[in-house]
C-alpha cells in the first residue's frame, strides 16, 4: 500500500517476485513501485512476459524497462478495457523489471492499480494484443497424432464433452465455446465446475476469432492450457478418433504418457 509509505521519502519501493506467474495489487498507488520478476528456475528461458490488468486497474501506468529505457505497456486509460491482455519480449530471460508510475491525484480516495502476470518460455509470441498472446496452442490447425499424444499429458485441462454453444466477441479477436463436460480428465483450475441445479458439468473454453470455430455434434476430447484463469483451446479431436490414435500408440508402446 502507497499509505505505508514515509510521506517526505522520494525513494522507489521495490518488490522482488520469483514466481512464473501471479498477481500484484498496489493499494493506494503513490510515487512509483519497481517489480523486478525473477522465476527462482534459473534455467527456464522465459521469452515472453505477458500482462493483464484487472478491470477496476487505476491510479497508475506500467512501463517496462528496456536497456536503462521506460516503455508504457499500460497507461492508466487502458486498464479498465476488459480482456486487454499486453505481451511483449523479455530481453533477458532471467530477470524482467517493469516500473508503475502513480498517477497524480487531488484526493485521498481508494484506488488500486492490480494486474496479472505471466512469463512464458513460447518462441515468438511477443506481440501487442491478445491476438498475438501467447497462446501457441491456439493455432486454427487440426493437432497431427504426436501432438495429440504429447497434448494429453502436458494439458492444464483435458476433459471429454460436447459443444453446447458458440459465440463470438469481434472486439477483443476471441470466440467462446460453451462445454457440456461428460468426464473432466484434468484441470488445473476449477473452470469446468458443476452446476447447483442440473447437476451437470460446464465450463467455457476460448480461442482466436480467426480459427472460425463453430458447434458442431459428437464427443471431443478438449485440451488446452490456461492463462490468467481462462482455458484457452489447443487440440480438440473427435473422442473416437483420439482413442484410436492411442490405442494404436500404445500398442506400439509410444505413448508418452497413460490415459
Amino acid at each position: 500500500s502507497g499509505l505505508s509509505w514515509e510521506p517526505r521519502s522520494r525513494a522507489v519501493e521495490q518488490v522482488h517476485l520469483r514466481c512464473t506467474e501471479g498477481s500484484l495489487q498496489w493499494l493506494y498507488p503513490a510515487r512509483a513501485l519497481r517489480v523486478v520478476l525473477e522465476p527462482s528456475l534459473a534455467s527456464a528461458q522465459h521469452t515472453t512476459l505477458c500482462i493483464k490488468p484487472a478491470s477496476d486497474f487505476q491510479g497508475a501506468s506500467i512501463y517496462v524497462e528496456r536497456a536503462g529505457q521506460l516503455h508504457m505497456v499500460v497507461s492508466e486509460a487502458e486498464g479498465a478495457r476488459p480482456h486487454h491482455v499486453s505481451c511483449f519480449s523479455a530481453h533477458t530471460p532471467q530477470r524482467v523489471a517493469l516500473f508503475l508510475q502513480a498517477s497524480p491525484q487531488r484526493d485521498i480516495s481508494r484506488r488500486t492499480a492490480s494486474f496479472q502476470y505471466e512469463l512464458l518460455s513460447n518462441q515468438g509470441t511477443a506481440g501487442p494484443d491478445v491476438k498475438k498472446m501467447a497462446l501457441v496452442e491456439a493455432m486454427c490447425r487440426p493437432c497431427d497424432n504426436m501432438e495429440l499424444l504429447m497434448a494429453i499429458c502436458s494439458s492444464d485441462f483435458v476433459v471429454k464433452g460436447s459443444i453446447q454453444n458458440v459465440s463470438h466477441d469481434s472486439e477483443n479477436h476471441v470466440s467462446q465455446v460453451e462445454v457440456s463436460v461428460q468426464k473432466v480428465y484434468r484441470q488445473k483450475n476449477q473452470i469446468f465446475q458443476q452446476e447447483e441445479g442440473s447437476g451437470e458439468w460446464r465450463g467455457p473454453i476460448r480461442t482466436l476469432l480467426q480459427c472460425k470455430v463453430k458447434k458442431g455434434g459428437g464427443d471431443f476430447l478438449f485440451m488446452g492450457n490456461e492463462h490468467f484463469g481462462e482455458a484457452w483451446l489447443g487440440c480438440a479431436p473427435r473422442f473416437k478418433d483420439f482413442m484410436l490414435v492411442y490405442q494404436a500408440a500404445r500398442e506400439r508402446g509410444a505413448n508418452p504418457c497413460e490415459f
